[in-house]
């Protein structure tokens, strides 16, 4: 029971933790890219603007690595933007490996709980036989209660991986969204930011 305990409160740690990150406001601020075309447009972008862009959100590090190869065309442009976002998506998935991790292993372990519950019981059925029903239970509670234990942790973990997985697949597709945005616009395809 204390490995299952301890799964469920790193299971819940994650949960907090990427509920907390993954805020839409704080990965894809809304007017991020009107605002650094503002920038551009009145020629305000200095050093200082573009490390306050790229620490702002992951976001605005994307738009940062491609407004700081702008100038090497339109390719250099993207395949920096694609290189960027590739980090931070790695950053944006962080410790959904040892979430989904948890939600297989949880009912392993709880599995594993009911075998040793049994042998329990056998070991008793074979040193006192099977006329002290007190002593079969208690076996037999530690088996069935390891086992939902198990399925408590693992289907809240798997849920709550899944939802994170579509969470950072759709955060990626607003990013990439934006970055071709400041692409066109830097390349004048467009002549304003439509929002």
């Amino acid at each position: 029971m204390w490995p299952l305990v301890l799964c469920s409160i790193v299971a819940l740690a994650i949960c907090v933790e990427r509920f907390w990150t993954l805020r839409k406001s704080r990965i894809t601020p809304k007017h991020l890219v009107a605002q650094v075309w503002g920038w551009i447009k009145n020629n305000q972008l200095d050093k200082k603007k573009l490390k306050s862009l790229k620490d702002s959100s992951p976001l605005g590090e994307i738009l940062a690595a491609g407004i700081v190869n702008h100038a090497h065309g339109r390719e250099v442009m993207k395949e920096a933007i694609r290189d960027s976002g590739r980090q931070v998506v790695v950053q944006l998935e962080r410790f959904l490996n040892t979430l989904g991790t948890i939600a297989v292993i949880t009912p392993l372990m709880g599995l594993l709980g009911t075998v040793i519950g049994m042998i329990k019981v056998f070991t008793v059925i074979t040193s006192q036989g099977i006329g002290d029903a007190n002593a079969l239970a208690g076996g037999i509670s530690e088996a069935l209660l390891t086992t939902a234990a198990g399925l408590c942790v693992a289907i809240p973990a798997l849920i709550f991986h899944r939802y994170f997985e579509r969470k950072v697949d759709e955060l990626v597709v607003v990013m990439e969204e934006e970055a071709l945005k400041m692409v066109e616009v830097l390349h004048g395809e467009r002549e304003a930011v439509d929002k």
